[in-house]
């Protein structure tokens, strides 16, 4: 039987990326699903595969608290994953106090939330990212080192990760964050991303555009094992001790922006097509990539999607979606 089955689970940030498919996941695996939603997005593969309509939904703003306490208590979720944020660095440059707002005061209303619910949360997993950790020399970034976001996106994810920790350590309560590379898959429409934006030109016979001179580095990591680390790390919250504690989750296999580039175009065509390199990224760390030991040993968890099956299955995606095929 599935460690989920019949488990209620409040979800923030359903609508986006991560979200949907985690949903979706959750829903095959017997939990009931509760979602905190600001606005009904068509898009969104949450309504586009008709999940939304198997879960309940809480109309309410993450900058709300009486709105995040009604979510956590409308249906007595025990496990909460928050993974409500904006989430484009471009974004939080432009807007920087909209940005703070949604991901630091959110997830200090999220965190005030499971402190007040006196127990009935059992095990509540946060989103951080890579981007938290800011510039540094010394990488694969690992869980000891410390936070120094410097730009306003990774400054909201130093935060949001800083505030989940202290939450966990202060009132010993069943917290963990979970860190990411660049998360990837069906259903991002977020074309300022080099994965769909370059997916969506080739398919459209677009010369495709890079932001940055190619030389970046990154991880990439599919969503779907971004799922079953989240998932994971719920479960372990749960039935361990482990309140405050960060995960990094990636394939641990980095590359530059233009190799990505080159798998994607691959991916799409077949064919290697010479892409526009605009050299013109702002407010964005040159290396970033993560070391997973510690998800490894302490949660069993590692990749098991390639780049180039994840790369294949997200292709398939977009081609559905340019013809209107309903996914999922």
């Amino acid at each position: 039987m599935s460690f989920w089955k019949e488990k209620s689970v409040l979800v923030t940030g359903a609508t986006g990326l991560v979200g949907s498919w985690l949903v979706h996941k959750l829903l095959e695996e017997g939990a009931h699903v509760t979602a905190l939603v600001l606005d009904r997005d068509p898009s969104s593969q949450l309504l586009r595969s008709g999940d939304i309509e198997r879960i309940s939904i809480v109309n309410g703003n993450l900058n709300n608290y009486q709105d995040v306490l009604r979510a956590v208590f409308t249906n007595e979720c025990s496990t909460v994953i928050h993974l409500g944020a904006q989430t484009i660095v471009g974004t939080a440059l432009d807007d920087p106090l909209a940005t703070f707002e949604s991901n630091i005061k959110g997830t200090w209303n999220l965190l005030e939330a499971v402190r007040q619910s006196k127990g009935l949360v059992k095990a509540a997993v946060v989103a951080s990212s890579d981007k938290a950790y800011g510039e540094s020399e010394i990488l694969p970034y690992t869980e000891e080192q410390a936070l120094h976001g410097d730009g306003p996106y990774d400054v909201s994810k130093s935060c949001t990760d800083l505030l989940a920790q202290s939450y966990g350590n202060t009132y010993n309560l069943p917290i963990t964050i979970a860190r990411c590379g660049n998360i990837y898959g069906g259903g991002d429409l977020n074309w300022s991303r080099i994965i769909p934006g370059t997916i969506i030109d080739l398919m459209a016979d677009k010369q495709p555009v890079l932001r940055s001179d190619g030389t970046f580095v990154r991880d990439y990591v599919h969503v779907d094992d971004v799922v079953a680390g989240y998932l994971r790390l719920a479960e372990v919250t749960q039935n361990k001790n482990i309140n405050g504690e960060a995960y990094n989750f990636s394939r641990d296999e980095p590359l530059s922006v233009m190799d990505l580039y080159k798998h994607i175009s691959q991916a799409t065509l077949g064919k290697y097509v010479e892409p526009k390199v605009l050299n013109t990224a702002k407010s964005e760390i040159k290396d970033q990539h993560l070391n997973s030991a510690k998800a490894k040993k302490t949660l069993g968890w590692s990749s098991q999607v390639s780049l180039e099956s994840g790369l294949a299955r997200t292709v398939e995606w977009y081609k559905e979606y340019l013809i209107g095929v309903k996914v999922g």
